[in-house]
């Protein structure tokens, strides 16, 4: 942890205590609030610039760590922690983090969307299918994106849907993008699905969000797409 920078626990399922980066806005009063999740990674500094980012535009950020405690620095090691952690967890610990969030003293609670990245773009899209009182939804290149209306749950009735990908991802096919288009649509949710050219997975980064290019438009979109869901 580095010094001035904002790290909170909280409780999570069965007792144990869970911790995430809380990334706070300017000005008093309820704002609204976004869950963050991270990569396949875990809880590092690139995730904790990126909530500082959103901050920045009016939200309460929290950046959930998902895999407690564990910090991967080679693929193996995340893939590792992916797999190896149970995804009835994961689920139970960030549906902890979203209720923590939403009964922060500065937050609005029903001004509160999940947002994700790689792992924690999954992450958000199955939250959203089981948390119906969700304001908003974005997922960055989640992979195994939802194929059948069947699966989506919740979603729909957890506010609008922002879905980025990259049109080189070779871990996630056009095909299966279209796909969850598809199921949207067939459900009637309100979605915006978006496959940017010339750019593979895991575009968005701290050090690329305001390069100019793909990424520093897909992050322009998903903070108009919060002001839409959130703001307006």
């Amino acid at each position: 942890m580095e010094p001035g920078r904002t790290y909170v626990t909280y409780p999570g399922p069965g007792g144990v205590t869970l911790q995430g980066y809380l990334a706070l806005p300017p000005g008093s009063g309820a704002h609204p609030a976004v869950l963050m999740i991270h990569e396949w990674w875990g809880l590092n500094r690139d995730i904790t610039l990126l909530a500082d980012a959103l901050a920045k535009e009016g939200y309460l950020v929290l950046a959930p760590d998902g895999f407690r405690g564990s910090v991967a620095t080679t693929p193996e090691q995340a893939m590792k922690q992916v797999t190896g952690t149970p995804r009835e967890q994961i689920a139970a610990d960030l549906d902890a983090a979203l209720e923590f969030l939403r009964s922060h003293p500065l937050a609005d609670p029903a001004r509160v969307a999940t947002v994700g990245f790689c792992f924690g773009g999954t992450q958000s899209m199955f939250q959203s299918t089981r948390q119906a009182n969700l304001a908003a939804t974005v997922i960055f290149y989640g992979g195994g994106p939802i194929q059948e209306a069947s699966g989506l749950g919740s979603m729909g009735r957890s506010g609008p849907v922002l879905g980025i990908y990259g049109e080189q991802d070779s871990s996630i096919p056009v095909a299966q993008v279209r796909a969850f288009e598809n199921a949207l649509k067939s459900r009637g949710i309100s979605s915006t699905i978006t496959l940017y050219p010339g750019v593979g997975h895991a575009f968005v980064k701290s050090n690329t969000y305001r390069n100019g290019a793909a990424a520093e438009q897909a992050w322009r979109q998903m903070v108009a797409f919060l002001a839409g869901a959130l703001k307006g």
